[in-house]
């Protein structure tokens, strides 16, 4: 089901919580939510649509993969500038981001999964991963 977008920046500044098998429901919400906004939007993260839950979905093209309990396990020494923006937040700011980052999680199905991303969608996953830790980029 598509949610309503959260811009409550207290709500939004809050750590998430860790998911649980039941959480699954949130992460197709999270899914429906991008799809409806992708013509503007590559990632979300579950805080955006009202949900304390650490869970965060990703466009890679045209496939979007949601992303349960994400544990950042490696990065990339180096590190460039972007300018990034969000649904939530108006504006645009600058932030410093690795060129790529592994990552331990579960997907949709409750697998355990272990991932290299690289590139924009190594930056997309930084931003989502800062919401759940309740930093407003």
């Amino acid at each position: 089901m598509v949610k309503e977008i959260m811009k409550d920046l207290l709500f939004l500044g809050h750590k998430a919580e860790t998911a649980t098998k039941e959480d699954i429901a949130i992460a197709k919400d999270l899914l429906d939510t991008l799809a409806a906004h992708r013509e503007h939007c590559v990632g979300m993260a579950a805080n955006m649509i009202g949900e304390r839950k650490a869970i965060i979905a990703i466009a890679e093209g045209e496939i979007l993969t949601a992303i349960l309990n994400p544990v950042l396990v490696k990065n990339s020494p180096r590190t460039y500038k972007a300018t990034e923006g969000c649904l939530s937040i108006p504006g645009e700011r600058e932030v410093e981001r690795h060129e790529w980052v592994e990552v331990k999680y579960r997907d949709i199905n409750w697998n355990r999964e272990k991932r290299k991303f690289t590139g924009f969608e190594a930056e997309i996953i930084q931003h989502e991963l800062d919401h759940l830790e309740g930093k407003l980029v």
